[in-house]
């Protein structure tokens, strides 16, 4: 809830950043940064051994699963935070961003553990004509008990 609402402060400030010559950027709030370089850390020694283009088998409820969860949802809290932000401010985000490779090591782990076959297998009817379901086609439940 709290993360659309913390770009409107980068933009009162938004005003300071536009007389130098260099390339700029801003940092989205520090204390998400904070979080997300420790678990890039953690997941980096997961998945070190793993090549991109190979997937990693990560057992549910394991202190992998658990680890790799936060990451995800971390990124979310970030992409929920980008999206509430002005393009001018998008901008100097990505450049930070840019600049610290974080986007590149998302897209690193997420070649990583993408599953090769995405198969649902999640409650469904079987029916032997029907196409399979696979995590793209279907709606997924995330829903905390």
């Amino acid at each position: 809830r709290v993360m659309p609402e913390l770009p409107k402060f980068d933009d009162e400030d938004l005003k300071s950043y536009g007389d130098e010559e260099e390339e700029l950027a801003l940092s989205p709030p520090a204390a998400l940064m904070s979080v997300l370089a420790t678990q890039e850390l953690l997941l980096e020694n997961i998945l070190e051994c793993i090549p991109v283009g190979e997937f990693a088998v990560i057992q549910p409820l394991s202190d992998e699963f658990c680890l790799v969860l936060g990451y995800l949802l971390t990124w979310k809290l970030t992409l929920a935070f980008f999206k509430a932000a002005s393009s001018q401010l998008r901008v100097l985000y990505s450049q930070y961003l840019r600049r610290t490779k974080t986007l590149n090591k998302l897209l690193y782990h997420l070649f990583r553990l993408m599953p090769e076959n995405p198969v649902f297998s999640g409650p469904t009817s079987e029916v032997p004509n029907k196409d399979t379901k696979t995590f793209f086609t279907e709606e997924l439940r995330l829903d905390v008990k």
